[in-house]
């Protein structure tokens, strides 16, 4: 396991409800990264993966002149060149993840259907693919994240009498359980020790407040379980979800926060 002492020691402290940090994800990108071992970089690599799906979508959708947001792990050529090697059928690009171009490759195969919720579809990937990292904490962190949406669509479902079944996204253990079952706590009480306050939080009518609590849910998780990662991946993994936290935050300013608020909660 390597030993990131000089990397870590040099990261400023971030707080979730301080003032707004001056380092930026793009900075760990141009700092951090050059010194990452191979393996641990696609560690890290699950956080910003996520603006990757985002972009990619957007790519699918609007072709090469698509707006894309925040840059993940790939810009707009390598994406571009993702879905041009579908198309053409060449062999994938290595390290880039399979996900990615197998969701392509059903995105074209399947354009025209109706009612398809693309953003779910390449959320199943993007999980499953998460959640089989080597790195145990990461895979859990993952695990944790997909557990607490599920819990909070089916709550949202079963409330306004939807299909929980369609809703609830993957196929883990949480997941199976939330799909068939007709308890009112979907049988998950004291089986995840944070199923009541997910259920708590989601009775909160104030969106933008829910969606805070959740956030500040979500980063305790993150500390109680790195206390004892010092100078490793698993630190620097924190480190940069907490930024990406603190950066979408810092982005709801007083005009525009409730606009871009409803599109992040989409």
């Amino acid at each position: 396991m390597s030993n990131y002492h000089c990397l870590v020691a040099g990261l400023p402290d971030i707080a979730f409800d301080g003032a707004k940090c001056q380092y930026s994800v793009e900075r760990f990108k141009e700092e951090i990264y050059p010194s990452l071992s191979a393996n641990d970089a696609r560690v890290v690599d699950l956080i910003l993966l996520e603006r990757d799906n985002a972009n990619l979508l957007r790519i699918l959708r609007g072709g090469e002149e698509a707006i894309l947001e925040s840059e993940g792990c790939y810009n707009r050529v390598e994406l571009l060149a993702i879905v041009e090697a579908v198309k053409c059928g060449d062999a994938p690009a290595k390290g880039v993840p399979m996900y990615l171009y197998s969701f392509v490759e059903y995105y074209i195969a399947n354009e025209g259907q109706a009612n398809v919720v693309w953003e779910n579809l390449l959320s199943v990937r993007y999980y499953e693919y998460a959640m089989e990292c080597p790195n145990r904490f990461a895979a859990d962190w993952f695990t944790f994240n997909l557990n607490v949406n599920n819990i909070l669509v089916a709550l949202t479902a079963r409330k306004y009498k939807m299909s929980v079944e369609e809703a609830v996204i993957g196929n883990n253990e949480v997941a199976l359980a939330l799909r068939p079952s007709g308890a009112r706590d979907f049988g998950l009480t004291g089986a995840l020790d944070y199923f009541e306050e997910v259920v708590r939080l989601c009775e909160n009518s104030r969106l933008q407040e829910r969606e805070h609590q959740l956030d500040a849910m979500r980063w305790r998780w993150l500390d109680d379980n790195s206390v004892f990662c010092y100078f490793s991946v698993e630190r620097l993994f924190v480190f940069l979800q907490q930024l990406v936290v603190v950066e979408r935050w810092a982005g709801l300013d007083a005009e525009k926060g409730m606009e871009q608020y409803n599109k992040m909660i989409v």
